[in-house]
């Protein structure tokens, strides 16, 4: 009787290739971007994706400044913090966000999409934002990425 054993193979952080890929962030609609990139940043577009491991790609943002909401989400979209006072609930629409911090805006919607573990804390570090055409990696070589 011959039987055949096949094992699965499970990929670690060790075992993956990682790379580095560049994108164009301008006149991108927010939400779909940030979707896109997360699923980079977490190794879900390769076909060896395990949940537990930290196996996706670098991701470098350019023109992270210029994305756009639709509808009236520029206006009505909030984004709230408390301070750790009392009454220390800080309100700030997408608009004042844009003008006064466009990177976070990207970061906190991909944030929102990674796990709340540590190992979602660590893939977020995978995630580089810079608000003009250019950015300092060219070292590493990176790719453009296309969805």
């Amino acid at each position: 009787m011959n039987t055949l054993s096949y094992k699965t193979k499970s990929a670690s952080k060790e075992s993956t290739e990682v790379k580095w890929y560049v994108v164009d962030a301008d006149g991108e609609i927010v939400g779909r971007l940030a979707t896109k990139i997360a699923s980079v940043i977490r190794g879900k577009h390769k076909p060896d994706f395990t949940p537990h491991a930290d196996m996706g790609d670098y991701v470098i943002v350019i023109n992270a400044d210029k994305v756009r909401f639709t509808g009236n989400k520029l206006d009505d979209k909030e984004y709230t913090r408390y301070t750790g006072y009392p009454g220390g609930l800080r309100r700030r629409t997408a608009k004042e966000m844009l003008e006064k911090r466009p990177n976070q805006v990207l970061e906190l919607a991909v944030k929102g999409m990674l796990p709340k573990t540590k190992l979602g804390r660590a893939m977020i570090k995978k995630l580089f934002l810079y608000q003009g055409g250019t950015h300092p990696h060219q070292a590493q070589k990176p790719e453009p990425f296309n969805f």
